[in-house]
């Protein structure tokens, strides 16, 4: 089947039609003709994925990671598309969440604060970013992956997304496989203020049976200062070079606090926020589930009161000058922000990882919050995920 591509939905996919069908395309670029492959067929829709280039986009450059596109494997799924191009994707698809399921008023807000979406980078594409890479070992306790929407396992041989640094394990070179069982999980480390590890279930190494300690030491310089943290190796930490930096400095951005405010943070991680909001604010409450980045948060920010709990619209009871919240990929839930919507907090700045989620959780804050500021940010190059920061003040109608 051949198509003409003319847009792009979230999730990766450019968007092609045939007989009134819609076609979600993996490896095509909008402006391209291309022959596809039918993978999934829905009753309004089907999946499809590129097998053939006729006509191809001035953006199309040679995948940075070829292997994905030879081997089907999922984790760069935009690493045929030029940097740029990545991000102008990424904008579309941005807005294109924001009209359709925020709708009311608040693409409108954002465009008066900010003007047309755009995403900012922070590196040009041709470098591996990310401190953290997972992979499941196979059979043969090898590095693997699943391929992309299957749990099919493939061997792996290189990683060009993450830091190059993180060569010092040499993952690939099958010494590592008396370390390891089969179809475990492991995740190996590259921290900013200690030497690189791989977590298994066995334990945290720094190479092939040599022992190292469970928690690394991260330092983030960031436009507000120098902050030095301990987390657990294997525990949530910004995956990319840059992201604890920049969403530290966006936050205390939107937040605009004085020194007299009582703040709530939401899936407060690590600690990596609120021990620099502890120093800006009089008083922070931080709330986390995972019991692992709770005890982390304890030792990072002990000025803080950390609660170990789940998010639910009874934890947002109080009075609050501001909140924060970092959700998971679901996003807050509709529950969550209706309660925040009804929290009177002067200001809420929503970090999030997936702009469908947000777009939910912003309509529903909508009727008592406005869009005051709002940034996107490519803290995952080579993928269709992008980070948001949106910054909402209350409205003069709101409670």
């Amino acid at each position: 089947m051949i198509l003409e591509l003319t847009g792009v939905a979230h999730g990766g996919f450019a968007v092609g039609r045939h007989d009134g069908k819609v076609y979600f395309v993996s490896g095509g670029i909008p402006g391209e003709t291309v022959r596809v492959e039918v993978t999934r067929e829905e009753k309004r829709f089907s999946y499809a994925r590129v097998v053939e280039v006729q006509q191809a986009s001035p953006d199309r450059v040679p995948h940075i990671w070829p292997a994905v596109m030879e081997l089907g494997l999922g984790g760069a799924d935009l690493g045929h598309v030029s940097i740029a191009g990545q991000r102008r994707w990424k904008a579309d698809v941005i807005t294109d969440c924001l009209r359709r399921i925020a709708k009311g008023s608040v693409l409108d807000e954002v465009t008066n604060a900010v003007g047309e979406v755009s995403v900012q980078g922070f590196s040009d594409g041709t470098r591996g970013t990310r401190t953290r890479v997972s992979f499941v070992t196979d059979d043969e306790c090898r590095f693997a992956m699943r391929k992309a929407s299957s749990h099919e396992l493939v061997a792996v041989t290189e990683m060009p997304l993450a830091l190059q640094e993180l060569d010092r394990l040499d993952l690939f070179s099958g010494q590592w496989s008396a370390q390891l069982d089969p179809g475990a999980s492991v995740k190996a480390v590259l921290p900013s203020d200690s030497a690189p590890v791989l977590v298994t279930p066995r334990g945290v190494w720094s190479a092939p049976g040599e022992p190292a300690p469970e928690s690394v030491r991260e330092r983030v310089l960031a436009d507000a200062g120098e902050y030095c943290y301990r987390v657990h190796a294997g525990g949530f930490w910004q995956a990319h070079v840059d992201a604890p930096a920049v969403l530290l400095d966006a936050v205390l951005a939107g937040t605009r606090l004085e020194g007299t405010e009582r703040v709530l943070e939401l899936y407060s991680g690590a600690g990596l926020l609120s021990k620099v909001l502890a120093e800006h604010a009089s008083h922070v409450t931080a709330i986390e589930g995972d019991r692992t980045a709770n005890n982390d948060a304890r030792r990072n920010a002990p000025s803080v009161t950390q609660r170990k709990a789940s998010v639910t619209p009874r934890v947002i009871n109080g009075r609050w000058d501001a909140v924060v919240l970092d959700p998971p990929r679901d996003g807050a839930g509709l529950p969550v922000a209706r309660a925040l919507a009804a929290s009177g907090a002067r200001r809420i700045v929503y970090v999030a990882c997936d702009p469908a989620a947000m777009a939910r959780d912003l309509a529903e804050l909508s009727p008592a919050y406005e869009i005051a500021d709002f940034q996107a940010l490519d803290l995952f190059e080579h993928t269709h995920h992008v980070e948001c920061v949106a910054t909402l003040t209350r409205r003069a109608s709101g409670r």
